[in-house]
């Protein structure tokens, strides 16, 4: 506040005045927050594929489950048979979280070749999608 504010009209003008600052105010707030989330993307996509580390996918527990116990199976009885009880331990957890979300990114693909597989085994023909031609002119 500058001066004295001692008529109406003077107080209209000094709520604009400020109306306005506030408005420069809060446009600088957000620009300055886009810079700081521009700053520290690196941290969240780190933070991100750290997340996919230590924590499961739980969007589809059946595959989850059984690519669970491969892993188990293959990683603690097999590969790390003679390894320490720490590898032991954090390898197959940390192959089962990746596991998992890998799974769920290609969770179509996966179930396709999965279906595929099965109707090999019981001697299905797989139906394969019929081509559209072009019409001739």
């Amino acid at each position: 506040m500058t001066k004295k504010i001692s008529t109406y009209k003077e107080l209209l003008e000094e709520k604009e005045r400020l109306q306005t600052l506030l408005g420069q105010q809060k446009e600088v707030l957000k620009s300055d927050m886009q810079g700081i989330k521009e700053e520290f993307e690196p941290v969240r996509a780190a933070v991100g594929m750290l997340k996919k580390f230590t924590k499961k996918d739980s969007t589809n527990p059946l595959l989850n489950i059984a690519t669970g116990r491969i892993i188990n199976l293959v990683l603690k009885k097999l590969v790390l048979a003679r390894a320490g009880w720490f590898a032991r331990l954090a390898v197959p957890f940390l192959a089962r979280n990746i596991s998992t979300h890998v799974i769920a990114d290609n969770k179509t693909q996966i179930l396709g070749k999965i279906a595929t597989w099965f109707n090999k085994v019981r001697g299905h023909k797989v139906q394969k999608s019929a081509r559209v031609r072009p019409a001739e002119f």
